[in-house]
C-alpha cells in the first residue's frame, strides 16, 4: 500500500513543477501593480491571468499527470483518459446536475458539491484512469469493433468506470468533504499550534513520500483551507492566509543550510572536501529553491534521531511564524525565489521578519547540530566508517571531468544496483532515481554512494530510491541509455 501511495506522489511531481512557472508570471504581474491587481496595469493583468490559468486548474493538471505517472509505460492515452475521467465526474457531480437528479432548486444542493472540481477529485481520476490503461491498453476487440482496440478503448473504459465513481461519489461524497472540513477546522482551530503539528508531521513523512498526503489537506482546496491558492490569489485573511507556509522560509532558506555549515565542520579532515562537495551544492538549492531532499536525505539515514530533531525545529518554525502572523507564500517551495516573489502579494504580512527568524533559527541549528553531532558521535555526512574499498572508489570518482560526469555516475549507479542481471525499471521524480529491481542483496551501495549521492533510501524488498538532486534527469537519462545499449 505504501509503495502504492509513493507512485502516486512521485506521480504528481509533473503537474507540480509547472506551479513555479505560474508562481513567476503571477509573482511579477502582482509585484508591478500589487494594490490593483491589474485593473491599474496591462502588463500586470496580462502576467497575473497567465499564472492564475495554471493555479486555478491545479486539478486537472493533477488529473493528467497521475493517469500518466501511474500508467505502466506513461502513455498520452492515459493522459487524455486522465482529462475525461475528470470531466465526467465534475459534470455529473457539478451542482446544477446534482440540482436536477435531485429535483431541487440549485441552491438547495450541498455545499460539498460546489467543491467537486479540487485536486482530490483530480487525483482520483488519474488513478482511475492509469488503472484502466495498464487494464485496457492491449486488448483486442472482435473484428467489427476493432477501430476502438487497445489504447482507443482506454478514454472510453475510463468514461464508464467514472461514471460508476459519480454514482458512488453521489452518496459519499457529501460524507467525505464533511470529514476533510472537520479535520481542516479542527487544526485550524489550534492556530499557531496547529501550525506547528502540521509542520512537525510534514517533515516525518517526507522518507515515505507521504508529505503530500497531508500537504493537500492545508495547501489546497480539498478541506476548505487551500493556503497555497488563498494566498496567491489574495482572497484570505492578512496575517492568517499562508500560515501553513510561512514558518518553511526561516527553515529552508536558513536552517538547513546552517545545518549543512555544521556538518561540514564536524566531518573527518581527510573527508572535509567530499563533504563540502556535497553540503554546499545541498544547501545551496535548499536556500534559493527549496528543495531540501537532497540535504535532508543525507543524514536521515545515517543519524535519524538528528533528522528528528530537524523535523521538531521545523514545526517549531510554523508555530513561531503562525504565532506573530508573518507570512509569506509559494507555489513550489519556500526558498529564495518564492520568497522574493511572494513577499509584495496583498496578504504577504511583514514578510521580511520571516528573515529575522531565519537568521536566529540558523544559530539554533548550527549551535544544535554541532553539539548534538559531537556529543553522541553521530554519522553525518564525511563522520561515515572509512573502509578500504571506499577509499579506493572515492579516489576514482575524483577523475570525472564535467563532461561525461552524468554518464559516469549512471554507469557506476547501475553497476552498484546489479546492471542488467537485476534492475528491472528505473523512474525518477524531482530529486530521485526510483529503481526496481529483483534482488536487493545483489545492490552495492557502497559503490552507488561512492559517487557523491546523498543518500539511499529503501522503501520495499524490490523497491530503492537513490537521492541524487534536482539534476537527476541528467542521470535518469544516462541509466535509460545504458539499459537500451
Amino acid at each position: 500500500m505504501m509503495k502504492y501511495l509513493q507512485k502516486i506522489g512521485r506521480s504528481l511531481m509533473l503537474p507540480v513543477a509547472v506551479l513555479p512557472a505560474a508562481a513567476i508570471l503571477m509573482g511579477i504581474g502582482y509585484w508591478i501593480d500589487p494594490a490593483g491587481w491589474g485593473a491599474g496595469s496591462p502588463l500586470a493583468a496580462f502576467l497575473i491571468k497567465a499564472g492564475s490559468s495554471v493555479i486555478d486548474n491545479m486539478a486537472i493538471l493533477f488529473a493528467v499527470g497521475v493517469a500518466l505517472g501511474m500508467s505502466k509505460d506513461k502513455d498520452g492515452s492515459a493522459a487524455l483518459s486522465g482529462l475525461v475521467a475528470f470531466l465526467v465526474v465534475t459534470t455529473l457531480l457539478s451542482t446544477d446536475s446534482v440540482a436536477m437528479l435531485q429535483g431541487i432548486d440549485a441552491e438547495n444542493v450541498n455545499p460539498a458539491f460546489i467543491k467537486i472540481e479540487n485536486q482530490f477529485i483530480g487525483i482520483l481520476s488519474g488513478i482511475i484512469a492509469s488503472i484502466m490503461y495498464n487494464r485496457f491498453s492491449h486488448v483486442q476487440l472482435p473484428a467489427a469493433l476493432s477501430f476502438f482496440s487497445g489504447k482507443r478503448l482506454v478514454p472510453i473504459m475510463t468514461a464508464i468506470a467514472m461514471l460508476l465513481v459519480s454514482a458512488v461519489l453521489f452518496f459519499a461524497w457529501p460524507v467525505i468533504f464533511t470529514g476533510l472540513v472537520t479535520f481542516g477546522t479542527w487544526i485550524s482551530q489550534l492556530e499557531f499550534i496547529g501550525a506547528g503539528l502540521y509542520g512537525f508531521f510534514n517533515r516525518l513523512l517526507i522518507p515515505t513520500g507521504l508529505h503530500h498526503a497531508l500537504n493537500s489537506v492545508f495547501w489546497f482546496d480539498v478541506a476548505g483551507i487551500n493556503d497555497i491558492g488563498n494566498f496567491w490569489a489574495g482572497t484570505g485573511t492578512k496575517g492568517i492566509t499562508g500560515m501553513y507556509q510561512a514558518g518553511f522560509f526561516p527553515v529552508m532558506m536558513f536552517g538547513l543550510p546552517a545545518a549543512a555549515l555544521a556538518m561540514y565542520h564536524t566531518a573527518k579532515t581527510t573527508r572535509k572536501k567530499q563533504a563540502a562537495s556535497l553540503l554546499l551544492a545541498a544547501g545551496f538549492a535548499s536556500f534559493f529553491t527549496g528543495v531540501t531532499e537532497p540535504l535532508e536525505f543525507s543524514f536521515m539515514f545515517l543519524a535519524p534521531a538528528l533528522y528528528v530533531v530537524h523535523a521538531a525545529l521545523t514545526g517549531i518554525s510554523l508555530a513561531v511564524a503562525a504565532f506573530f502572523h508573518w507570512t509569506a507564500g509559494f507555489s513550489f517551495s519556500a526558498g529564495l525565489v518564492d520568497f522574493i516573489l511572494s513577499s509584495k502579494l496583498p496578504l504577504a504580512n511583514q514578510p521580511f521578519m520571516l528573515l529575522l527568524q531565519g537568521l536566529i533559527f540558523a544559530v539554533i541549528y548550527y549551535v544544535l547540530f554541532r553539539f548534538l553531532i559531537t556529543k553522541f558521535n553521530l554519522a553525518t555526512p564525511g563522520r561515515e566508517a572509512d573502509t578500504d574499498e571506499d577509499l579506493e572508489e572515492g579516489e576514482s570518482t575524483g577523475s570525472v571531468t564535467t563532461e561525461n560526469k552524468f554518464a559516469v555516475m549512471a554507469e557506476k549507479i547501475y553497476d552498484g544496483l546489479g546492471g542488467d542481471a537485476n534492475v528491472t525499471s528505473v523512474d525518477n521524480c524531482v530529486t530521485r532515481l526510483r529503481i526496481e529491481v529483483k534482488d536487493m542483496d545483489v545492490v552495492d551501495q557502497n559503490k552507488i554512494k561512492s559517487t557523491g549521492i546523498p543518500g539511499i533510501n529503501i522503501v520495499g524488498p524490490q523497491s530503492i530510491q537513490v537521492i541524487v538532486g534536482t539534476q537527476v534527469q541528467f542521470v535518469a537519462d544516462e541509466m535509460e541509455k545504458i539499459r537500451k545499449s
